[in-house]
């Protein structure tokens, strides 16, 4: 099982760039990079919340549930 983050296709699909979405959300390029490549580890809900708002999306936009076991078959 894994959380995969599509902050990346959100991203691409509101226009909005590294710099711009660091920028509104308050954190730093490094970890919004982290985020969007799908290194992360954890997420505050905080920092869901304000990437929610700065994307006007929802949180299942960017997180999604893969069940590893389906993806083998």
């Amino acid at each position: 099982m894994s959380i995969v983050i599509n902050l990346d296709v959100v991203m691409a699909q509101r226009k909005k760039s590294l710099t711009e979405l660091a920028s509104e959300v308050d954190i730093t390029l490094a970890n919004v990079s982290i985020l969007k490549n799908n290194k992360a580890k954890a997420i505050r809900f905080s920092t869901l919340e304000s990437l929610c708002k700065a994307l006007n999306c929802q949180p299942g936009d960017i997180l999604e549930f893969v069940d590893d076991e389906i993806i083998k078959e």
